[in-house]
């Protein structure tokens, strides 16, 4: 038995050896890195990108033709969803008007409004409608952040 503690032992030296030996490689050239002009100018030009692009992302989420674009997308759906109600399709008047939710700046009021002009059915399938809706956009900004962050 004394032979297998001094192979134990002997192993555990190796590897605590290792684990140094592994920890110091890791901190010699993380501070090379550190230490490279290069790397201190890449980081601030990727920095300053960060920035712009959110301070454009702002600046695009006030643009007035933008918002006009809403507001009418926001116009056509609420009108094309109670064209199909009337004609009696339920199933794609709830699809317009959801899509309208989904586009109102403030869709609590919205739903009150629905609520009390809507039929209980009609209503209560845009209230299942809802968290599907929410499932798509999230998906498709998800889709979009994947295209931004693309190089290609």
């Amino acid at each position: 038995m004394p032979c297998v503690r001094s192979l134990l032992r002997l192993l555990a030296a190796l590897a605590a050896c290792g684990a140094v030996a592994f920890l110091g490689y890791c901190v010699y050239f993380d501070w090379k890195r550190r230490g490279d002009p290069a790397f201190k100018r890449r980081l601030r030009d990727k920095r300053r990108a960060q920035q712009q692009k959110a301070e454009g992302q702002g600046a695009q989420l006030w643009d007035p033709a933008r918002n006009e674009k809403l507001q009418e997308l926001f116009l056509q759906e609420v009108l094309m969803g109670e064209l199909w109600l009337s004609r009696g399709e339920h199933r794609m008047g709830v699809e317009h008007l959801s899509n309208a939710l989904l586009v109102c700046r403030q869709p609590r009021e919205l739903l009150k409004v629905f609520k009390h002009t809507l039929p209980p059915t009609v209503f209560e399938m845009l209230l299942h409608k809802i968290p599907l809706i929410c499932q798509q956009l999230e998906a498709d900004m998800n889709e979009q952040e994947y295209l931004e962050d693309d190089p290609d």
